[in-house]
């Protein structure tokens, strides 16, 4: 069995309690207009190009078989070129292959009450491999959370729920039209999903990115707490601020995107005081 991802993060901060390592999936059935990781959009590898990067040498076109005319994924370009202006993002692993990076740091995991986060992309699309390597996960003692936005059968978390310590769960919008004009999907499912996860006293953590003129207000952020609290208490919210650090990867996989501004710290702190 083997899962399609990104990149696996060691000594991460912020995916969940303590020091952890954090599985990145490729693939989302979302297309979140603020996304910060739009190459994990697409389930299938792909050839990242910063053109920034590049100094027009020659190498890679020199070297590729197809004189960079169509692209098999080789990787020869990414191997010769001299300033890493190229990269194949994405690369199938068996639970195997993961389980060795994640083992590497399991010291550091008992000492900090940490673990390991799955996230993305959509993790839960790939949920037979991630029921498997949580398995694994639970076998080793290892601490382990889902971070995922919640556009899945029901019958998916069922299935990872005996697995799974935490879930990190995100709330972009109540509004399902607004929801649906910056994501691509409504939000009844993930609203249901989350209902009935809160219902099952499975611990969960509630993250919201806080996006300019999408949902920084109080109105918005009032109506997403009075739906947790009919739900049930979560152990947290998180109000994340936007940032633009996914805009150049954009242009690296050949799309435009979306600019919003940075929240300040005035108006987080006064967003985060809705939910205090």
């Amino acid at each position: 069995m083997k899962a399609t991802i990104f990149d696996i993060e060691r000594n991460s901060y912020v995916d969940g309690p303590g020091i952890r390592t954090t599985v990145f999936f490729k693939g989302c059935n979302l297309r979140c207009a603020w996304c910060h990781n739009p190459e994990s959009q697409s389930p299938k590898p792909e050839m990242l190009f910063y053109k920034n990067k590049c100094t027009g040498c020659g190498k890679c076109k020199e070297k590729c078989p197809n004189a960079l005319e169509t692209c098999s994924l080789c990787g020869r370009c990414t191997l010769y070129c001299p300033h890493d202006a190229r990269e194949i993002c994405g690369k199938e692993y068996t639970v195997d292959d993961v389980m060795r990076v994640i083992l590497k740091d399991k010291v550091f995991y008992e000492n900090s009450g940490g673990g390991v986060t799955f996230s993305g992309g959509e993790c839960m699309l790939q949920i037979d491999f991630l029921k498997e390597i949580l398995k694994e996960c639970q076998r080793y003692g290892i601490h382990t959370a889902v971070d995922t936005a919640g556009h899945v059968p029901f019958e998916f978390f069922e299935r990872i729920i005996p697995y799974t310590d935490l879930f990190l769960y995100d709330v972009k919008c109540f509004d399902s039209d607004k929801h649906r004009q910056y994501t691509g999907v409504e939000n009844q499912l993930i609203l249901k999903n989350l209902k009935s996860l809160l219902a099952k006293s499975t611990p969960v953590w509630i993250r919201i990115p806080i996006i300019p003129t999408v949902n920084d207000t109080e109105e918005e952020l009032q109506r997403i707490k009075e739906y947790l609290s009919s739900c049930g208490i979560p152990e947290k919210v998180e109000l994340l601020p936007y940032h633009a650090m996914g805009e150049h990867k954009y242009a690296a996989i050949g799309k435009e995107t979306q600019i919003f501004s940075v929240p300040s710290e005035e108006k987080m702190k006064h967003l985060k005081n809705i939910f205090s």
